[in-house]
């Protein structure tokens, strides 16, 4: 049988990451600065491809973290998979950001119950729960909440820089039985993921990927900067 082979490129956070799957085997790259990271994306899938000795038409999709996650930084990295792919006419599959990190957790600790929960700034975080079932089942649809909202059902691990930026409100959570805030999205995982999505044809035409937004609004105004920092 035939060897899968996925490029997956993520940007979500202030992590940027691309990765090359081969069958099981995974090459990597990875830098850190929100700023950079539509400079350096795709120098790092080019370094990838001439390490494996190998062209992007060799692959058999690319992937992408589609979100929740940094407005910009999710549309850097679907516009990347879509300019991939569409010479090529690739299958685009696109994984989201929390799942990634589920799966990055799995890979660390082998919870198979996590809680991702991400940093959204401006008081909020991103959050979703799954559970391992020889496959990930989503036990909480990906959420935007205040941290203090965060609800998970039964015990869960917990993962994330949520959990660092808002510790105050998560030390107190009894259901987090563990938690890792280190653990982001992966370029990795995301490829790991994106390979049984392939095989069960959740993938789209480059011209239709989209990222996932769970926020409209981006920043915040002066005057709710002003009331924060006076409440």
């Amino acid at each position: 049988m035939r060897m899968t082979i996925i490029i997956s490129v993520e940007t979500s956070s202030e992590l940027a990451s691309a990765a090359l799957l081969r069958d099981n085997q995974v090459l990597m790259r990875e830098t850190s600065g929100v700023h950079t990271h539509s400079q350096t994306i795709l120098p790092m899938v080019q370094s990838l491809l001439a390490q494996a000795g190998m062209t992007l038409a060799e692959c058999d999709a690319v992937a992408f973290g589609a979100g929740p996650g940094s407005f910009t930084g999710v549309r850097t990295a679907c516009g990347i998979a879509q300019g991939l792919a569409f010479g090529l006419d690739l299958p685009v599959v696109p994984i989201v950001t929390l799942e990634a990190m589920a799966e990055a957790c799995r890979a660390t600790t082998g919870a198979t119950d996590v809680l991702a929960i991400l940093d959204a700034r401006m008081g909020e975080v991103y959050w979703a729960q799954y559970r391992f079932l020889d496959q990930w089942q989503v036990v909480v649809e990906p959420v935007l909440s205040a941290p203090a909202e965060v609800s998970p059902s039964g015990v869960v691990v917990a993962c994330g820089n949520g959990l660092a930026a808002y510790a105050a409100d998560f030390q107190s959570q009894p259901l987090i039985q563990t938690s890792h805030s280190t653990l982001m999205p992966h370029a990795t995982h995301v490829a790991q993921l994106a390979r049984l999505a392939l095989i069960q044809g959740r993938n789209v035409a480059a011209r239709d990927a989209q990222p996932i937004y769970l926020r409209n609004k981006v920043a915040l105004t002066i005057n709710e900067r002003l009331t924060r920092i006076n409440a």
